[in-house]
């Protein structure tokens, strides 16, 4: 679960929508902290979800500016030895080490794709196919910009198509590879915007900060899916609007299917659209979604 509501707790909240009785445990303590519920008594999620999604926004803007001060202070300073940084100068050298850092994996590859400093689109990597066949995970977070182009979209959906883990988030404010938890490669332009620059980081403090960076994004991102929507934050629909509002709200399938003059299948398939829209895989995910979209 990445959108602050364990599954547990979507259940039992949804349960005592339709008068079910709580008892004291992890999930009841989760929807009292969202509040989402007080005592036994079942409360609207709009505000909750307003501000769940206020502190992703939050915690977004927080993540570019460490970044983007990580990336400016390395930049300017690559000329200072430090034990646990090597400085890559050449292009060449930076697309060897990223090669190397896959060709050595053991289990993962994460990354942070913003559009590389050398191509305006995403390029496949040649030594991905090998990495996924022996059992390394892939999972990439991509500036959401990068979908609107058919090239970039198409890249995209080539690496999901192979075993990749993609997101999107916009904004995303640098190109950052991390290999297992032993390296990460940071890709920045120089300060006078020449050749590119990438820091090659090995273990310590700052290799674990960058995780914590990777993994924030991650956590805030949406889904891509396989075919999926170029395009996840067309304006939505006024049934659409109206169909979230009841949502929200807290009414069942069968109240919203009753207000809307619709059957309660058809509520399920316009529900199940949207939270593939939206990359959400539970129903309080896709008011998050939502809510951080200005539909509701």
């Amino acid at each position: 679960m990445h959108e602050g509501l364990s599954q547990e707790a979507e259940q039992l909240y949804l349960a005592m929508l339709r008068g079910a009785m709580s008892k004291p445990g992890a999930a009841h303590a989760e929807l009292e902290r969202l509040g989402l519920v007080r005592d036994n008594d079942v409360r609207p999620p709009r505000s909750a979800l307003a501000a769940i999604a206020s502190s992703h926004e939050a915690a977004a803007v927080r993540a570019r500016e460490t970044a983007e001060m990580l990336a400016r202070a390395y930049a300017e300073h690559q000329t200072k030895e430090v034990d646990f940084v090597e400085v890559l100068k050449d292009a060449d050298e930076v697309i060897s080490a990223f090669e190397e850092m896959q060709s050595q994996a053991q289990t993962e590859i994460r990354a942070l794709d913003p559009g590389s400093y050398l191509s305006p689109q995403p390029e496949a990597s040649p030594a991905q196919p090998p990495a996924l066949a022996r059992g390394v995970g892939y999972r990439v977070v991509y500036d959401s910009q990068l979908l609107q182009t058919e090239l970039g979209f198409a890249s995209v959906q080539e690496s999901i198509s192979v075993g990749e883990q993609a997101r999107a988030f916009p904004g995303v404010p640098l190109k950052l590879v991390i290999a297992d938890s032993d390296r990460a490669l940071i890709a920045v332009p120089t300060v006078t915007g020449g050749n590119v620059v990438a820091l090659l980081i090995h273990p310590s403090v700052l290799l674990s900060a960058l995780i914590e960076l990777f993994e924030a994004f991650w956590r805030m991102a949406v889904s891509i899916t396989p075919g999926g929507q170029q395009d996840t934050h067309e304006e939505p629909t006024t049934a659409t609007r109206r169909l979230m509002a009841l949502l929200s709200a807290g009414l069942t399938d069968e109240a919203i299917a009753r207000e809307l003059g619709i059957s309660e299948r058809t509520v399920h398939r316009r529900v199940s659209r949207l939270q593939q829209l939206l990359g959400a895989q539970t129903r309080f995910q896709l008011g998050v979604q939502a809510s951080r979209r200005g539909w509701l």
